[in-house]
């Protein structure tokens, strides 16, 4: 698929593609890792490739109805573990050792039909709200080289906001996943308590505060992530009030003011 078309897709519409059998899920990894190869040294968005560990899985892929079926799909390097894939949280210290098996977040992520190929840049610890690791370096804002796409999620934002994909793995515990989508331009959205595991390794994070989710650049892609994503698991300390409906049929079915207007209502549920 040429970038040019790939780009003016979110995530439902390209899995919506690969499900009529219009695109494979194997030509939207490759787009995206020609595009991530050819805009990567200006924005330090990526500091993983698992290029051939995707290949091989968007190469077996064959869609079943899922709503981001085939997506690519990048982790930021912090949470977020992927089999075959190292986390290190942007630290020294943290030595790069596969993970031996996905996070809860991840296999749903999986499930829901995207294929991760890669890992982003983050603040060591996720701890500043700028993302500048001694370890990766500085990430770049793609509308303005010259400033930040924030912290935690920077990498994850830069890359989306780049067009490398159009939905990213991030988290949010003081302004992680808000702060890089305001600065990149994107959708950004800070879930409740619970509403999405931390596990099977980690059960709590400070007291509940650290939240993960994702950031895009379509409201009903943040939406229907948290769709596919959200939901208890045994073991879990915390579970969430159940969810309003379904946010991205109700949106989808609205003009775009009302869908904002809508997605404004239900952040404010998820953000009490």
């Amino acid at each position: 698929m040429a970038f040019e078309t790939y780009a003016t897709y979110d995530g439902l519409a390209l899995g919506a593609l690969v499900q009529r059998g219009e695109v494979s899920a194997l030509e939207l990894l490759e787009t995206a890792i020609a595009r991530a190869e050819a805009i990567n040294p200006k924005i330090n968005a990526i500091v993983y490739r698992g290029y051939d560990q995707a290949r091989t899985a968007a190469a077996a892929f064959k869609p079943a109805g899922e709503p981001f079926a085939g997506v690519p799909l990048l982790l930021k390097d912090l949470l977020g573990d992927c089999a075959g894939m190292p986390t290190r949280f942007a630290s020294a210290f943290v030595p790069p050792m596969a993970a031996p098996a996905d996070s809860y977040l991840v296999a749903r992520l999986k499930r829901a039909g995207f294929v991760p190929f890669a890992k982003t840049n983050t603040p060591e610890f996720g701890l500043p709200p700028f993302t500048e690791p001694k370890l990766y370096g500085a990430a770049r804002n793609p509308w303005d080289t010259t400033r930040t796409p924030g912290g935690s999620s920077g990498g994850s934002a830069a890359a989306v906001a780049a067009r490398i994909v159009p939905v990213a793995h991030a988290n949010d515990g003081g302004g992680s996943i808000r702060i890089p989508a305001a600065c990149c331009g994107l959708v950004g959205l800070k879930p409740t308590r619970g509403r999405n595991s931390l596990g099977p390794w980690v059960g709590d994070i400070m007291n509940g505060l650290v939240a993960e989710h994702v950031v895009s650049r379509s409201v009903r892609d943040t939406a229907a992530a948290l769709d596919a994503t959200a939901g208890y698991v045994a073991g879990d300390p915390y579970a969430a009030f159940p969810a309003c409906p379904t946010l991205p049929q109700r949106a989808c079915r609205r003009p775009a003011q009302a869908a904002h207007r809508l997605f404004y209502r239900h952040s404010l549920r998820e953000s009490a």
